[in-house]
C-alpha cells in the first residue's frame, strides 16, 4: 500500500476552469487550501435551517387564514380565539403540513440545494396533506376549513418555494467558496477517476468536493508528482479505513475497479457501521436520474432505463406552455416592440426585423424572427471576415464583429434580438425551451447521433442559453442539447426559464 501527499496550493474554493487529461495533479489544480467541513456537520445545520423557515412559513400561512376568516366573515375576534375547536384546527393543521414536508423528505440531504427535486417534494407533500384534510373537512362537515384551502395553502406553498429558493441561493454561493460540500474520495481505473472528477469540477450545482482518489492498479506516473492537495492511494485493499481516515463523507466508484463485481459488494460490508456512503457513478451517457429505475430480482440488482418518448401527453401539456406564454408575452411586449424597431430603423439603414432559415423538429425549415442587430450588408460581409473566426468550429462568431450595429450589442447582450421568437414558438415552429435553432449548412455537417437535436423542436432558450451560450465549445453544446432532447421535463423547462431570466439580468458569453 502506498499513499502520497502533497502540499496544498491555490486560492481557497477555486475551482478549475478546465481539467487536464494528462495526471492527475492537472485534475486537482487551483483547488481550495481549505478542506471543506464534514458533510455531515454542516448537512445538520442546514436541515436545521430548513424546518425553522418551513414551521415558521407554516404558522404565517395559518395566522394569515385565521386573520382572513374573521375578517371577511364579520365574527369577532374574540369569539374565534375563545373557540377551542378552531384554535386546535389550525394547530393540527400546521403541525400536519410540518410533519408532510419531514415524510416526503424535503429535507434530505440528496435532494437540497440542486435540481428539481427538493422542489417537487415540497409540493407534493403540501397537495396531499391538503388533499387528505379535505376529505377529512368533507366527511366531518367542518365548514370553516375553507379558509385554510383559500388563503393558508396557496400562500403557504409560494412561501415555502420561496424561503426554499432563497436558502439555495445561499448554499449555492457557500459552495462556491468550498463550503458546505460533502467531501468525497474516488475510486477507480484512471481514465474513470479522471472523468468523475472532472464532471464534478465543470457542474455548477456540485454537492461535492473530492478529498482523496484510490487508482485501480500501479501507476507510476504519480510517483513524486504534484496532487495539489488531493490524497492518492494505490491499489483497492483497504479503501474504507483510507477513506475513514481522511474523515470522508462518501465514497464514489467510477466504473467498475478491479474488474470485478465483488469489490462494490465487500466494500459495502465494510462501510456498514460508519456514516460512510457508498456512492457509484454510473457511465451511462446522458441519462437522467428520473429516468433510472431499481429493481432487484431474485438478488440480481437490475437498473431499468426508460427509452424517451417524443409523442403523448407531456407533449401536449409543452405546447399548451408554449401557447399560453408565447401569447402572454407577445400581447405584454408589443409596445416594447414597437419602441425597438423605431430605434433600430434610426441607428441604421434597413428593416427592423431579421428573418433567417431554420432547421426545426423533424429536420423542417422555417425562418426565424429576430430583431436586426447588424448592417443591412452583414450576410455579403461574411466570407472576409471568416479568417477571424471565434466561433466553436461550425458556427461564425467573432467578438467584436464589425457588422453589429451600435443599437446591436446592446441587444445581442441582454438577447433582446430573440424576442420576436415569441411568434415562431405560437405558431408552433420553436417551443420556449429546447435544443438551438440550427442553420440547414450546420445540419448538413451532423454527425447521426447529433440529428437527435432534431426530434423536437428548438427553443427560444434551452441549457445553451444558461450555460454559457457562445463561450460553449460544439462538443458542449451538443452534450447539452443531446441531454434535454432525450430528459426533458415540464418542471425542467420552467426551471430553465427562470434560470434564462437570470441570464438576462446578467449576461455570460454573449455577443
Amino acid at each position: 500500500m502506498n499513499e502520497t501527499t502533497v502540499p496544498r496550493a491555490g486560492r481557497p474554493g477555486v475551482r478549475p476552469a478546465r481539467l487536464g487529461l494528462t495526471s492527475i495533479g492537472a485534475i486537482s489544480a487551483a483547488r481550495g487550501s481549505e478542506r471543506p467541513s464534514s458533510g455531515q456537520r454542516w448537512a445538520r445545520s442546514f436541515r436545521l435551517k430548513l424546518t425553522i423557515s418551513d414551521v415558521t412559513v407554516v404558522s404565517v400561512a395559518m395566522a394569515l387564514s385565521f386573520v382572513a376568516r374573521f375578517n371577511f366573515t364579520g365574527v369577532d375576534p374574540i369569539t374565534i380565539l375563545s373557540s377551542q375547536r378552531y384554535t386546535y384546527l389550525c394547530f393540527a393543521m400546521a403541525v400536519a403540513w410540518t410533519l408532510s414536508l419531514s415524510a416526503f423528505h424535503s429535507r434530505d440531504i440528496r435532494v437540497i440545494g440542486m435540481g428539481a427535486s427538493e422542489y417537487k417534494r415540497v409540493i407534493h407533500a403540501s397537495t396531499t396533506m391538503f388533499g387528505i384534510a379535505a376529505i377529512l373537512f368533507l366527511v366531518a362537515e367542518i365548514n370553516t376549513a375553507r379558509w385554510f384551502f383559500i388563503v393558508a395553502f396557496p400562500l403557504g406553498l409560494l412561501g415555502l418555494l420561496g424561503t426554499r429558493w432563497s436558502l439555495r441561493q445561499w448554499l449555492t454561493a457557500q459552495r462556491k467558496f468550498g463550503h458546505f460540500l460533502a467531501r468525497v474520495i474516488v475510486v477507480g481505473r484512471r481514465t474513470d477517476v479522471e472523468r468523475v472528477v472532472r464532471q464534478i469540477d465543470r457542474s455548477s450545482g456540485a454537492t461535492y468536493s473530492v478529498i482523496g482518489i484510490v487508482l485501480d492498479g500501479d501507476d507510476h506516473e504519480l510517483d513524486g508528482g504534484e496532487v495539489d492537495g488531493i490524497r492518492v492511494w494505490r491499489g483497492l485493499d483497504r479503501v474504507a479505513v483510507f477513506a475513514e481516515s481522511l474523515h470522508a463523507d462518501g465514497i464514489v466508484v467510477a466504473g467498475q475497479p478491479g474488474g470485478e463485481s465483488d469489490f462494490i459488494h465487500d466494500l459495502a460490508w465494510e462501510l456498514e457501521g460508519k456514516t460512510i456512503e457508498l456512492i457509484l457513478a454510473t457511465s451511462l451517457a446522458n441519462v437522467a436520474g428520473p429516468r433510472i429505475h431499481f429493481r432487484p430480482v431474485d438478488g440480481l440488482p437490475l437498473l431499468h432505463v426508460e427509452i424517451p418518448h417524443f409523442e403523448g401527453g407531456k407533449h401536449l401539456l409543452k405546447r399548451g406552455l408554449d401557447i399560453l406564454v408565447s401569447s402572454t408575452a407577445l400581447l405584454v411586449l408589443s409596445p416594447m416592440f414597437v419602441l425597438l424597431a423605431i430605434i433600430i430603423k434610426a441607428d441604421s439603414a434597413g428593416k427592423a426585423f431579421f428573418s433567417q432559415e431554420r432547421v426545426g423538429r423533424g429536420g423542417r425549415t422555417f425562418h426565424i424572427l429576430k430583431f436586426r442587430s447588424m448592417v443591412a450588408s452583414a450576410p455579403e460581409q461574411l466570407a472576409e471576415l471568416q479568417v477571424h473566426n471565434e466561433g466553436n468550429g461550425v458556427l461564425f462568431k467573432m467578438r467584436n464583429d464589425p457588422r453589429v450595429t451600435r443599437i446591436g450589442r446592446l441587444l445581442r447582450k441582454y438577447s433582446l434580438d430573440e424576442f420576436p421568437q415569441f411568434w415562431n414558438v405560437l405558431v408552433g415552429d420553436m417551443s420556449l425551451v429546447g435544443p438551438r435553432p440550427p442553420l440547414p449548412s450546420e445540419v448538413l455537417s451532423y454527425e447521426d447521433h447529433v440529428r437527435r437535436r432534431l426530434y423536437i423542436k428548438p427553443g427560444l432558450t434551452g441549457m445553451w442559453q444558461i450555460n454559457g451560450r457562445s463561450a460553449l465549445s460544439w462538443e458542449e453544446s451538443v452534450r447539452l442539447d443531446l441531454y434535454y432532447v432525450e430528459n426533458w421535463s415540464v418542471v425542467g423547462d420552467v426551471m430553465i426559464m427562470w434560470r434564462t431570466l437570470r441570464v438576462l439580468i446578467h449576461p455570460v458569453g454573449a455577443y
